[in-house]
């Protein structure tokens, strides 16, 4: 009897060991609660805030999905908010990041001209801040990811010249306030002023699309067609959604695939129609690259190391560490050696409307 005794006392002070023992990583844990999160090594988890002009676009979500699994994988917290295009809304949701501890700011711009206070703000909290893909201008921004924006501009004029070298244009913008859509206007410009001023090309409108709205792009090109009585033989375009819009104008007057038209971003249904033949081309500016590259500086930034630029750009107050990536120019011919290959989009979407045995070779 006195041996079960000691036994079970000895079972009892095994139990109360284990739930003193519980209730001291209670109280660990409780008050880690209060401190940085650290990652596996130890380090103090970084925490970046995604500000995206408009989630509403294809080629966004496809930025914020592929940069919140770079960051993560390099250990990274990152929390989004989408402007859906409301430059004083992203101003607001900026402010609310800055509330939630945030170490890095990455910013796609609604308005390039109008973050400057948020930026001054973070800068004040010692957030470090990137611009993603559009410029911020006149803030003191720590790096600028982007394309040759300019370059874009001349892919797609000097695809348009080589199809039409002589003819009548209408050049269509992309929003005003977007630094970007300056910028492929100056490439634009660059292919195309020489033939204008030699009279080979003649600019017969030139409107810009609020938002790079598709909407916004079938009105003015419906107007235009009726104001030229159809006859225009280039559309310049700034990207897909603007193409579209304006591609919808001309098949309601039986012109789509008769009028060269440029575009950018390849979305889905900018592919589909270049397999299609109603849309000429568009600038592949690859997202994994892009958004990739932003998610590791971000990081980088985040834990106090240097940027390494091939670049740089005045953005009026500074000359920002500018990471400058190679678009590509897609059209019919290179589908599938660019986009497909890639893997941006799959063969069986990108030729979905088009009968099987007028598609290429499925590689």
């Amino acid at each position: 009897m006195r041996l079960f005794k000691g036994k079970l006392m000895l079972i009892v002070g095994v139990f109360i060991l284990i739930f003193l023992a519980a209730c001291g990583q209670d109280a660990t844990s409780s008050d880690a609660g209060d401190e940085s999160v650290e990652t596996a090594s130890g380090e103090e988890q970084i925490k970046i805030g995604l500000s995206v002009v408009d989630l509403t676009l294809e080629r966004w979500q496809h930025d914020r999905d592929i940069f919140i699994e770079k960051a993560e994988e390099l250990g990274a917290e990152v929390i989004v908010q989408s402007a859906d295009g409301d430059a004083d809304k992203q101003l607001s949701q900026i402010q609310n990041m800055l509330s939630q501890d945030i170490d890095v700011l990455v910013i796609i711009a609604a308005n390039s001209d109008a973050l400057a206070p948020v930026v001054e703000q973070a800068n004040e909290q010692n957030v470090k801040v990137v611009a993603h893909d559009r410029l911020i201008n006149n803030a003191d921004i720590d790096a600028y990811v982007s394309f040759d924006n300019e370059g874009v501009g001349e892919m797609q004029a000097q695809y348009l010249v080589d199809g039409v070298p002589t003819g009548k244009y209408f050049l269509l913008g992309g929003e005003p306030s977007d630094h970007t859509a300056h910028m492929f206007r100056q490439g634009q410009m660059n292919i195309l002023e020489p033939l204008i001023e030699a009279g080979d090309i003649e600019v017969v409108g030139d409107q810009w699309a609020d938002g790079y709205s598709g909407d916004k792009a079938l009105s003015i090109i419906e107007n235009a067609l009726t104001a030229q009585n159809n006859d225009i033989d280039v559309i310049v375009a700034p990207n897909d959604s603007t193409a579209g819009g304006a591609i919808q104008a001309l098949e309601a007057q039986n012109l789509a695939g008769e009028v060269l038209i440029s575009g950018q971003d390849a979305d889905l249904a900018a592919v589909q129609r270049i397999a299609e033949g109603t849309q000429s081309m568009t600038v592949y500016k690859p997202i994994k690259e892009i958004a990739t590259t932003s998610a590791e500086i971000a990081v980088k930034l985040g834990k106090g190391e240097t940027v390494e630029a091939n670049d740089s750009i005045d953005n009026g107050v500074k000359d920002v560490p500018f990471v400058k990536l190679t678009p590509i120019s897609v059209d019919k011919d290179n589908l599938l050696d660019v986009i497909i290959a890639d893997g941006f989009h799959s063969y069986d979407d990108v030729y979905k409307n088009i009968p099987e045995d007028e598609r290429p070779s499925k590689p």
